[in-house]
């Protein structure tokens, strides 16, 4: 079976890779992620407060003035929180790259403007291929509008693209106003690929301790349909490939997300679960269930149901929610 993709101008084997996760600080099981096949390997992001903090604290120790300023390392997670730091992240590619031979995709992330972009360089020069721009920001400044959020990004896309030759990957949110609108001027400004969609860690509260609570919540196949539109949405209608990301936990899952239009499958929790040789348990499955359907390349399955391809576009439309409404019967009645 022919599965091989096209993903940021990469010809890969297939379509399936881990998503940015811990597993990359091992290099053991980045060595697993290669034996089970991974087409490329994504690492977990370097933050935009890790480089800031590193920067502020250069700052302290080589000015005069600098003490005056030491309160303000406060403002930024404490080091020890990041199994990486900036220069450890770096040396960790060149460290990656050496010991695989598939693309390896790093990641920064922030969201604002500032010299911590100037990262994405010194990643190309430590032997990354590609870059994942991880836009993870809680938008709750009632100042700020959500043209000034989007052209914001606009502008980090196009600072990093002028500072770079490898691709650059493009990680998203579902929640801009106009999510298409905002994918089209992605693509305007160069980005490569769109990651759809990033996960965001909601707090708890505990109401006894009056304190608020972390904790990660894996994620399960009942977050793929939200990516399931997105991806159909846009399939074939802007320039940059799309990968899915967040809700792939079985081989139907990953063959939805194929017909929805992604180009890549990057799977996280699955392999945090189930352990990395399960990527390739993935494969070897969706391979078999196209066999059995009669698919002889993943070219033809690959957005054969997007808006334009599929027999009823409006189930990814506004149609789609008052047709939904009106399904609905209480329990017992008989339709």
């Amino acid at each position: 079976m022919d599965l091989s993709i096209t993903y940021m101008g990469f010809k890969l084997a297939h379509p399936f890779m881990p998503g940015a996760s811990p597993l990359v600080d091992d290099l053991d099981d980045v060595k697993r992620l290669e034996d089970a096949g991974a087409s490329a390997i994504v690492m977990h992001s370097l933050f935009e407060e890790q480089i800031v903090r590193e920067q502020l604290a250069t700052f302290i120790h080589t000015d005069r003035h600098g003490e005056s300023f030491a309160e303000a390392q406060s403002f930024f997670p404490s080091s020890d929180r990041f199994a990486l730091g900036p220069e450890e992240y770096l040396e960790q590619i060149a460290r990656i790259k050496r010991s695989v031979s598939c693309p390896v995709i790093a990641s920064l992330n922030g969201t604002t403007l500032g010299g911590w972009l100037g990262y994405a360089k010194a990643i190309e020069q430590a032997g990354a291929d590609a870059l994942e721009l991880n836009v993870y920001g809680i938008q709750a400044d009632f100042e700020e509008s959500a043209l000034d959020v989007e052209a914001r990004t606009l502008e980090m896309v196009k600072a990093v693209k002028k500072s770079v030759r490898m691709p650059v990957a493009v990680k998203l949110s579902p929640f801009y106003t106009s999510l298409a609108h905002f994918a089209k001027q992605l693509d305007a400004a160069g980005a490569d690929a769109l990651v759809l969609f990033n996960r965001f860690y909601q707090p708890d509260i505990d109401p006894d301790g009056l304190t608020t609570l972390r904790a990660l919540q894996l994620s399960s196949s009942a977050e793929l349909s939200l990516r399931l539109r997105w991806l159909a949405v846009l399939s074939n209608r802007i320039r940059p490939t799309l990968a899915v990301t967040g809700g792939v936990h079985t081989a139907v899952d990953a063959i939805k997300a194929l017909m929805a239009g992604a180009h890549a499958v990057q799977m996280v929790s699955a392999l945090l679960q189930r352990g990395p040789h399960y990527l390739a348990t993935v494969r070897e499955r969706v391979s078999a269930w196209m066999a059995e359907h009669e698919y002889e390349s993943l070219s033809q399955m690959q957005g054969s149901m997007n808006l334009e391809m599929c027999p009823d576009p409006s189930a990814y439309e506004r149609a789609n929610y008052m047709i939904t409404l009106q399904s609905w019967r209480p329990v017992g009645r008989i339709a």
